[in-house]
């Protein structure tokens, strides 16, 4: 009987035979080197340079407190204490006071805090919970582009523009009605030029809106839908979700919106410097009375200031100022901590 292999059957066996052979030995062939693990060096080299990154942030920090030291010193020696209660400047008789320069700082500061946070806190609870969806962007942009106009428009505007409009229209009115009143009388009184501190207030107000109400507007948008639409289920009015659901919730933002409101209001420069008067002199108690603020005052008169204390003096202010902005800042840290102690307790 004949055999129906093919002739070469028997090589097809042997190379068969070859092959599997050979499969278990490239099976057993060690792998390649796989290149070299950089990833604990990268992370240590990350760390490394978030160090040095806050490290840097304090060294200039302390960079500018010593520097601000050096430069106010001859003026800390010669009037000490007395600088921040002395309501003098005259640099003729090398005398010098800042008492005017810090009242005219933290009054303006107030007044525009005073008109810019229920203004901000209304835009932000338009925007997030009554405006109708074609207008939130539309009104949202037009806000913010509030924040891109220089501060020098601001300033040109309040003394050419709301500065006769508020001397016209607000104080020759008020000083009419409130004449002869005791008290009420004085803090309206002062010439109906437009220009002085309550001028300068709004003005700061106008320009630290735009920054409060994003803010307020971004973290009252991260409150989680359901605990709005629960206290909604509950038969909460709108105002009672934001005061009781939506205020706790996102308390930090908020403060933290108003801080850094608060900082833009207490370094602004060329708009206080056009509407606040540069005046040097505390008269009276008035709102329209001119005055000065301290980063008018070295706006003015840093480039012109002579060595020795005029310009040590300068640098107090700016000391004091810096000071300021600290005390600012504790403060609201504080406040922060209080209002994460009263969570959760009945009221």
């Amino acid at each position: 009987m004949s055999s129906t292999l093919p002739a070469n059957a028997g090589s097809f066996e042997l190379q068969g035979d070859r092959a599997g052979r050979n499969q278990p030995q490239a099976m057993n062939t060690p792998p390649s080197r796989n290149p070299v693990n950089l990833g604990p060096l990268a992370d240590r080299l990350f760390g490394w340079a978030a160090r040095a990154a806050a490290l840097l942030t304090l060294a200039l920090l302390a960079g500018i407190l010593v520097s601000l030291l050096i430069g106010a010193w001859p003026a800390i020696r010669q009037f000490g204490l007395g600088f921040l209660t002395s309501s003098v400047w005259d640099p003729v008789k090398n005398e010098y006071g800042g008492l005017v320069m810090i009242y005219g700082t933290l009054m303006t500061s107030l007044i525009a805090l005073l008109i810019a946070v229920p203004v901000s806190f209304g835009i932000a609870l338009f925007l997030t919970e009554l405006s109708p969806s074609w207008l939130k962007r539309p009104l949202g942009t037009a806000i913010e582009l509030l924040a891109a106009v220089p501060s020098i428009v601001y300033g040109m505007w309040g003394l050419l523009v709301f500065g006769p409009i508020l001397a016209t229209y607000v104080q020759q009115p008020l000083q009419s009605i409130f004449n002869g009143v005791p008290y009420l009388g004085a803090l309206v009184s002062g010439p109906p030029v437009g220009i002085g501190i309550l001028s300068a207030g709004i003005i700061l107000a106008i320009m630290i809106i735009p920054f409060i109400a994003s803010v307020m507007r971004d973290v009252f948008e991260v409150t989680p839908a359901l605990l709005k639409e629960s206290a909604y289920g509950l038969g909460s009015t709108t105002w009672e979700v934001m005061y009781k659901v939506v205020l706790p919730y996102t308390k930090s933002g908020v403060v933290g919106g108003i801080m850094l409101g608060l900082g833009r209001a207490l370094g602004e420069t060329m708009a206080i410097t056009f509407v606040i008067g540069n005046t040097n002199q505390l008269n009276s108690l008035s709102m329209f009375e001119a005055a000065n603020s301290i980063t008018s005052a070295l706006a003015n008169e840093f480039a012109e200031a002579a060595d020795g204390l005029h310009q040590a003096s300068l640098y107090y202010l700016g000391l004091v100022l810096f000071f300021i902005t600290f005390v600012v800042l504790t403060l609201s840290k504080l406040l922060l901590k209080q209002l994460r102690k009263s969570e959760g307790v009945k009221t």
